[in-house]
């Protein structure tokens, strides 16, 4: 039976929604394929779900053809498995905590790694089980501080999660592979370009992580790839440390006075005003130390001032800066931080004082953590503050006239940058995160005690991997990459109907061509979407098909009576008149 719209659940606006940000988002709610709940949430309707369903048919039979079994979990769990793992507490506001009318606590999983792992427990105890991998696909729970982007950043997703077990890290080498080859299938039949990036774990844990991001404008994440291959995760990148350089014979530190410098623009142009170099060459912001004041609070409430000295001419990335001190939370210091830290000169901020002691690192006087950036290696000259007010250094040398507590990655991340592998500059771009693999390792077995027998008799702790995919998101991504200024253009692989058959006007014999039109179209084995509502316009009735935007639509209308109807591609926009009894064969 076809769908006909004459008693379908749809309601096409032909106004946006005023909270949308990006084209998915106005598009979906308009053509009535989602609806706004609250900020993040979303209620799928009809034809929402057909998408839906249609990607998760492509996730379902790439699972299978990799050897993974589908299971269902329930979204409310207690906590006691995530406390046990520590991830109660890591992922701090992001997690939705609840308690039953007895008090007892439960969340709403943003991940089930824990209560995967306690199914396997719970029914396997030898090597002769494994390897195993498991897969659901359900919604998850995220507190979003900020939801935008309609599906793109919500507070509920449906994520496709699977995990893999096995007693041997070769075996986990084998079933790691087998999922990262699954996802390139998936998104290669899904029309999707991606990137494989090296990733940051996160709360994950594990000692492997790597993320599938497709390449967009609106993505959240930012990327580097090299020509020579090397991609990873903004966040994951790690700078080329140059060779340290011979300190002997290099002048000492000199102080001079810089009224009115508290920016690194204005100590540059002060330094080449009055302190020329001898070699001709002007200063420039790669000569100073640019010294960061980060406020970092621990999952307990702590607080504590952290100083990151970084090359002048960068900046300090928060994002690189949340997972060099994770799961801590960081900001740049306040004014309230400043003041219950007087040994800082604020704009004039330097390790080491006029005086010619150390106020930050090893040996420091203000007793805060002083940490450098890898560029800052021993031998390297630099102009920076010497804490105290209007005042600066010159050629203060690191290794020899101050020393950090350790090297940190916060420093921003550019072009032309050197790739760590050495294969070549970087170029950065936007992505938007689609996929997400994991070696997780032993850390979730260990706690929840998965061990096996192995051949020998011997109790192992078994090895894992958690493998991610945003169905939502991917969705949602599908929408921004394939449209008009009319409306959505679905690929046909997740259209929700393969046509859309219109009849116009108010001739009865439109109405009969079009039943037989219908007929004949799902005996092919299409699916068919019915607009055969007989007191709409045809322009209103156009307007919903491009809006809606099944791949291929079938106009019938005043010429039925030449024995003709219109065949129209959404994707390209030509309209074929052909024969009524040629439809099928046109399409």
């Amino acid at each position: 039976m076809p769908t006909r719209l004459t008693n379908y659940f749809l309601k096409t606006l032909r106004e946006d929604p005023s909270d949308a940000e990006v084209t998915s988002h106005r598009l979906l709610v308009r053509a009535g394929y989602i609806r706004r709940q609250a900020p993040g949430i979303f209620a799928w309707l009809p034809l929402g779900l057909r998408v839906k369903a249609k990607i998760e048919k492509v996730v379902r039979e790439e699972m299978s053809n990799a050897g993974a079994h589908e299971v269902h979990f329930p979204a409310l769990l207690p906590k006691e498995p995530y406390e046990a793992t520590g991830r109660y507490v890591d992922y701090g506001d992001g997690m939705f905590r609840l308690e039953d009318r007895r008090g007892v606590g439960y969340v709403l999983a943003p991940t089930h790694e824990e209560v995967f792992t306690l199914l396997v427990k719970d029914l396997y105890s030898s090597y002769k089980d494994l390897p195993l991998s498991i897969y659901q696909i359900q919604d998850k729970y995220r507190d979003e501080a900020r939801p935008r982007a309609g599906l793109l950043r919500g507070r509920e997703f449906t994520m496709k999660d699977a995990y893999s077990f096995d007693y041997t890290d070769a075996g986990l080498d084998v079933s790691y592979q087998a999922q990262r080859d699954a996802y390139e299938r998936i998104f290669t039949r899904l029309g999707l370009e991606y990137v494989i990036v090296k990733a940051d774990a996160g709360a994950m844990g594990g000692s492997k992580s790597e993320e599938f991001l497709h390449p967009t404008p609106v993505g959240e994440d930012t990327f580097v790839r090299s020509a020579g291959g090397y991609a990873a995760n903004v966040e994951a990148f790690t700078t080329l440390v140059p060779g340290a350089l011979p300190v002997d014979g290099l002048p000492a530190p000199t102080v001079f006075d810089s009224p009115n410098t508290p920016t690194i623009q204005s100590l540059v142009a002060l330094a080449n005003a009055e302190q020329p170099r001898a070699d001709g060459r002007e200063w420039t912001a790669a000569d100073t130390l640019k010294n960061v004041v980060l406020a970092v609070t621990q999952l307990d409430g702590s607080r504590e001032i952290v100083v990151v000295g970084i090359p002048g001419d960068r900046d300090a990335d928060l994002k690189r800066a949340e997972v060099a001190f994770q799961p801590a939370e960081v900001e740049a210091a306040n004014e309230d931080d400043f003041a219950k830290h007087p040994g800082l000169v604020k704009g004039y901020i330097g390790p080491w004082a006029a005086a010619g002691t150390a106020v930050l690192g090893e040996t420091s006087s203000t007793s805060i953590r002083y940490l450098l950036d890898p560029r800052v290696v021993t031998g390297t000259q630099w102009i920076t503050g010497a804490n105290e007010h209007e005042k600066h250094v010159f050629g203060l040398v690191a290794g020899r006239d101050f020393v950090g507590d350790g090297f940190v990655e916060v420093a921003d991340v550019r072009d032309g940058d050197p790739a760590p592998d050495g294969s070549g500059p970087i170029e950065t771009a936007r992505g938007m995160e689609i996929g997400h693999v994991f070696q997780l390792g032993r850390k979730y077995a260990e706690a929840l005690g998965l061990k096996v027998l192995d051949e020998n008799g011997k109790l192992v702790t078994v090895t894992m991997g958690s493998y991610g995919i945003g169905v939502t998101r991917i969705l949602a991504i599908i929408a921004e990459l394939n449209n008009d200024d009319k409306g959505l253009i679905w690929p046909p692989a997740v259209a929700p109907f393969d046509v859309y058959v219109v009849a116009t006007g108010r001739d009865a014999a439109v109405y009969e061509a079009a039943e037989g039109i219908v007929a004949e179209i799902e005996a092919s084995g299409r699916e068919v979407l019915f607009d055969d509502r007989p007191k709409v316009s045809p322009g209103v009735k156009f307007g919903d098909a491009e809006l809606i935007g099944v791949p291929k639509i079938v106009i019938v209308g005043r010429g039925v009576v030449d024995g003709t109807v219109e065949v129209w591609n959404r994707a390209t926009g030509e309209r074929t008149e052909v024969a009524l009894g040629e439809v099928v064969a046109a399409l």
